[in-house]
């Protein structure tokens, strides 16, 4: 059977939804499908934030909002002076919704249940009269003059105009480039770094700023970050470490996750100055142990771990550290070097970079350069985010200006 649809969304997650909605309220007469491949629907709304749904991020500059977009920020400035957070904000909240900021930016729904948007998105479906349909994965995607011919297993759709919004589907991908698109092929983004080292050993939770590098075999830094750091039973996270992830995508892939990190544990300080307050430290606390008296407000476990790297004892006393023991502490305090075997996924998340190139995408609209009538919204397109509601904010601008576009 063909079902016939002024629009067809393929792609049952954040961005189809965010544009089927947003299309069928810029016009009420037009009919619109969403075909999503699962038997559920919103899956990675559900699972984001813990559970919780990290809607945006309060950053209301575009150009600062770009900056947390490794593949992206270039392509997404325009759109975001169209539409970015406070609009993300106001649409929640026309709709029932209202968001809270966290200490660290990130924005929730005050219910902290990532249900409160799935109820708001499925609410917005059926008053709109939007057909959901399930388990209708894309086998083919062909273009007519007079517009597309989608088929499914069961089912062949035709439409005037047509958006996908399949994330990293390497399936879609595939249908894409037969159509003739470039597709930027996947490597993981987001994922957290499986160290094993004596010097962290035993101290999992524990969090601390930090500035950390990439660095080759001849110590030439290959990229560079800061931020919260957390030390975790299979190594280490937080932001600082899920910026170097994302940023560098496609230079630690090639390396098969096989690395050297170089970490200054007192952020903004240099060795000499380190040095220099160690030295300090041995004329006005002489008498007192060195393993039992933490500085530069390190966690006290951290330091007591990082002195005994140095080569110095648990009961050596400070007037006891001679200039060799000051220069090993100082270089384990802001240039030691940890060995990365390997990644894990950070918690739910799964981000990759990759996907429909850039350069083939008109960015006011969202439309495909070589297939009119084609449009693209959220991590289809080869465009990525750190941690923090930055990848729903980009599904968000996608869906909203692909919707404006399409609906003109």
């Amino acid at each position: 059977m063909q079902y016939e649809f002024d629009l067809l969304i393929i792609g049952g997650g954040a961005a189809g939804y965010f544009t089927a909605i947003n299309a069928a309220d810029m016009d009420g007469d037009l009919t619109i499908a969403i075909l999503e491949r699962g038997k559920d629907v919103l899956n990675k709304v559900k699972v984001s934030g813990g559970g919780r749904c990290n809607v945006t991020h309060a950053e209301f500059l575009p150009d600062e909002l770009t900056q947390n977009y490794p593949r992206g920020e270039k392509e997404l400035l325009g759109p975001f002076h169209r539409f970015m957070t406070g609009d993300t904000i106001t649409w929640f909240q026309e709709r029932g919704v209202e968001l809270k900021i966290e200490a660290d930016g990130r924005m929730f729904p005050v219910t902290d249940s990532s249900q409160t948007i799935i109820d708001c998105f499925n609410r917005e479906v059926e008053r709109l009269g939007i057909m959901v349909y399930r388990q209708s994965a894309v086998k083919s995607i062909a273009k007519e003059k007079s517009g597309w011919e989608v088929a499914t297993k069961d089912h062949a759709f035709r439409a005037k105009k047509v958006v996908v919004a399949t994330g990293s589907n390497t399936k879609v991908w595939s249908l894409l480039e037969s159509l003739g698109h470039t597709i930027v092929p996947a490597v993981p983004s987001l994922f957290t770094f499986n160290i094993k080292d004596d010097r962290i050993d035993g101290l999992a939770g524990i969090a601390t700023q930090a500035e950390v590098e990439v660095v080759n075999s001849e110590g030439k830094t290959l990229l560079k970050s800061d931020g919260p750091l957390l030390i975790t039973h299979w190594g280490m996270s937080g932001p600082a470490i899920l910026k170097l992830s994302a940023w560098g995508a496609r230079i630690l892939e090639p390396l098969r996750y096989n690395f050297t990190i170089r970490i200054n544990w007192l952020d903004g300080l240099g060795p000499e100055e380190v040095e220099q307050q160690l030295k300090e430290m041995k004329l006005t606390h002489g008498k007192k142990k060195i393993n039992s008296f933490p500085m530069f407000e390190l966690p006290k476990r951290l330091w007591k771990h990082l002195v005994l790297a140095s080569g110095i004892s648990e009961n050596t006393t400070w007037a006891e550290l001679d200039k060799f023991g000051t220069r090993r502490l100082t270089h384990e305090l802001t240039k030691g070097e940890f060995k990365v075997n390997g990644k894990s996924t950070f918690k739910e998340e799964f981000v990759t970079a990759g996907g429909v190139a850039l350069e083939e995408v008109n960015f006011r609209t969202f439309e495909s350069k070589l297939l009119p009538g084609m449009y693209f919204a959220g991590e289809v397109l080869n465009i990525d985010a750190i941690t923090g509601g930055f990848n729903f904010q980009n599904a968000w601008t996608g869906g909203y200006l692909a919707a404006k576009a399409i609906t003109v």
